[in-house]
Order: C-alpha cells, then sequence, then structure tokens
C-alpha cells in the first residue's frame, strides 16, 4: 500500500507562543490535528528559559503521543548570539522537553552568515536534533536552502503576504523545504493561504488571526476557526519581525 502524501492545502508548521495554562484548548486542537501539522515549536521563554516548566512538559508528551514533530525554538540574534549560547539552548530544549528539531530564529539574509549557520546546524544535528528550521523570515541567499531541512521564507502580515514575490531560485528545491508564517489573517482567508503558498512554491505554512507584538501567541486557523480559545494569561513574548 503506498503511503498517504501531505493533507490537501499542505502541512502546517505552528509557532504557539502562549502558555499552555493560558490556553490549554489550543494544544489540545494541535493534538487532535496531528495528521496535518509538520511540526509545532516550543518556545517557553524566548527558547526553553532557566528551568523546566511542567506545564510545556505535559504539553510536549501530549503532543508527540500524537506522533507531531516538536522543535525548540532557539534565537540567534542574527548571528551575533554566542555559539555556545545558542548550543545551550539545544541542549535545554532536548533534555527538557525531548524536541525532535530546532527552529533558529533571528536568522540573516545575507551570504557572510551561512558558514555560521552552517556550523549551527552541524551541532544541532550531533546534539540529537532531526530537524533544523531556519528562519529569515525573507528569501535569503540560496545558499541558507542547502543548509536547512526547512527555510522559512515568508514571515509577516496576509497583506503584505497577498503582494509578495519569489525568487526564481527557490524552484530549484522541493516545495518540503520552505515554509510561509502569516499572521493577521482574517476569517475566511485560511484556504487562500494555504492556496497561495502551494502556488509559490511553499509546502508548509501557518495562517494566524494574531496581531501585534506577538501574532504567534494566538491559536492557527483550522478548518476555519482558530484552534483554540483565550482562556486569560499572557502569551509568551516569543521573537518576530
Amino acid at each position: 500500500m503506498t503511503p498517504p502524501g501531505p493533507p490537501a492545502g499542505g502541512l502546517l508548521l505552528v509557532p504557539l507562543y502562549v502558555h499552555p495554562a493560558a490556553d490549554p484548548a489550543a494544544w489540545t486542537a494541535l493534538a487532535e490535528a496531528a495528521p496535518r501539522l509538520r511540526g509545532v515549536v516550543l518556545n517557553a521563554a524566548d527558547g526553553p528559559g532557566q528551568r523546566p516548566d511542567p506545564a510545556f512538559h505535559a504539553a510536549a508528551e501530549r503532543l508527540r503521543g500524537a506522533g507531531v514533530p516538536l522543535l525548540g525554538y532557539v534565537d540567534t540574534g542574527y548571528g551575533r548570539r554566542a555559539p555556545r549560547a545558542v548550543v545551550g539552548d539545544i541542549r535545554r530544549h532536548r533534555r527538557w522537553y525531548g524536541v525532535d528539531g530546532v527552529f533558529l530564529d533571528q536568522v540573516p539574509a545575507h551570504a557572510a552568515p551561512l558558514p555560521h549557520y552552517r556550523r549551527l546546524v552541524l551541532l544541532a544535528k550531533a546534539l540529537g536534533a532531526r530537524t533544523a528550521v531556519l528562519n529569515p523570515g525573507t528569501h535569503p541567499d540560496p545558499g541558507y536552502a542547502r543548509v536547512a531541512d526547512l527555510l522559512v521564507t515568508f514571515e509577516g502580515t496576509w497583506e503584505t503576504y497577498r503582494r509578495a514575490g519569489v525568487p526564481p531560485w527557490t524552484a530549484d528545491h522541493p516545495p518540503s523545504r520552505f515554509c510561509h508564517l502569516v499572521h493577521a489573517v482574517p476569517p475566511g482567508r485560511a484556504a487562500e493561504v494555504a492556496r497561495t503558498a502551494e502556488g509559490r512554491g511553499a509546502g508548509v505554512h501557518c495562517a494566524v488571526p494574531g496581531e501585534g507584538a506577538n501574532p504567534w501567541g494566538s491559536a492557527p486557523w483550522l478548518d476555519g476557526s482558530p484552534s483554540g480559545t483565550r482562556v486569560g494569561g499572557a502569551p509568551l513574548r516569543g521573537r518576530t519581525r
């Protein structure tokens, strides 16, 4: 029997930057949507935090049990953060939450830092990460597509996304290598985001209604509605553009 391919509309990579105690429904919905997920980004405190968080550990266990790949959020400071600090975050994510991979954020787009990021990805893989996601949030130098397992080439609002373009070099890679993260998505537009991502050669995406300083504090659109309802508490900061 041929294994099933990706769901229609592509897979979702979900950066849910809200504490599980603040929005338990969102985390539960992600576990229920497991077949549609390329992964969920865990971000306890702009990274793993200074100590294990029992609520995040429990949420990670539920997602892992549902078969959802987990990615630990790591801020790289556009190449300015010391490799030792980055590796320390990766180690804590692996030790405390058993993540399958890493989501390296604040990645620059120009070519000069490529050797630095190649080294970070190699270090992450040596520590057991199976997947390395790089997030420049825009189309970077093509060399980054040869370093990352998944490259985020758009992060921004729906209005900006509607007008965004795609450089020709992306056609040299399969859609499974690219991800578009779109926030401020109005009701009824999530399917259009999925179609747009597919048309632009990105096999992975996420569409959320959130806006402001931390739009990823809101749950993604699933089946026409956000996957959770905020029940109180403050969202995690996260680092966004």
